[in-house]
């Protein structure tokens, strides 16, 4: 299904730099990484994929969709010699662009994510916020305690917490559509099965978050023969998160080489 336009926030002036969030996060959680980078001749593109954030809600949730969505966000902004960075699913998106359009493409950096396929391992997620019922549920404190009764790690509840938006004066809702990445789930986690891109490439992992394995490195390799891996050690999936100085200081490395 064709959506009109993907939502973004641009920093800067000078060559694009387009960066691509991971499932049920948005254009905000780069806000810091989008002033560093300008500050190094980037024009930042953050944006909003589908069903995240600002962007527009569709039924539809492929890595095909997600890429011709940035197809025309490219186009429409005629953006040229274009750099793409992508966290996890972000980084999915960016690996299905990349091999059906290499030309629009000038490097890509993907962040704690492989080509292989991942199991379903955020149903307790989507559970516990499927049990918010913004109806009644209708302050912060109200679905913070309610998330905390059913997932532990403090972290991820705050990450589900800036996603919260007044819908009305009265009540709360989620940006992201819940129900479709609920039901696309699985198309989430698929592998990229087919193609190549022979442009310069970065994979950065967390080396605490088990995303990008050892044994992850030869499918990278065929798929992205100029790859170049970094492991962050004291990193897990949210690597730009939890390790901001040594992300971006791997990430401006690499954008002084192109």
């Amino acid at each position: 299904m064709e959506i009109t336009e993907l939502f973004s926030k641009i920093y800067g002036e000078g060559r694009p730099l387009i960066i691509l969030h991971g499932l049920f996060g948005m254009s905000d959680n780069w806000a810091t990484h989008a002033k560093i980078f300008t500050q190094h001749g980037w024009q930042v593109h953050a944006v909003d994929q589908r069903n995240h954030g600002r962007s527009p809600h569709t039924t539809g949730h492929s890595y095909d969709e997600m890429s011709s969505d940035l197809e025309r966000y490219i186009r429409r902004h005629n953006l040229n010699n274009v750099v793409l960075m992508g966290h996890s699913m972000g980084g999915k998106t960016v690996m299905n662009f990349v091999v059906r359009l290499p030309s629009l493409v000038d490097a890509m950096i993907i962040v704690d994510i492989a080509p292989k396929a991942y199991p379903v391992h955020h149903q307790a997620y989507i559970n516990a916020m499927k049990s918010i019922d913004f109806t009644k549920d209708n302050s912060r404190k109200a679905i913070e305690a309610k998330l905390s009764k059913q997932l532990n790690n403090p972290g991820i509840i705050q990450f589900f917490m800036k996603s919260l938006y007044w819908k009305s004066r009265e009540e709360l809702a989620w940006r992201f559509n819940l129900s479709a990445l609920e039901i696309n789930i699985d198309e989430i986690g698929a592998a990229l099965d087919y193609g190549y891109y022979n442009g310069p490439s970065l994979f950065i992992s967390g080396g605490k978050s088990g995303y990008i394995l050892p044994e992850d490195h030869d499918s990278i390799y065929e798929h992205f023969p100029q790859a170049g891996i970094v492991t962050i050690p004291e990193a897990g999936h949210w690597v730009h998160a939890e390790a901001k100085d040594s992300f971006s200081a791997e990430v401006l490395d690499f954008l002084e080489t192109l």
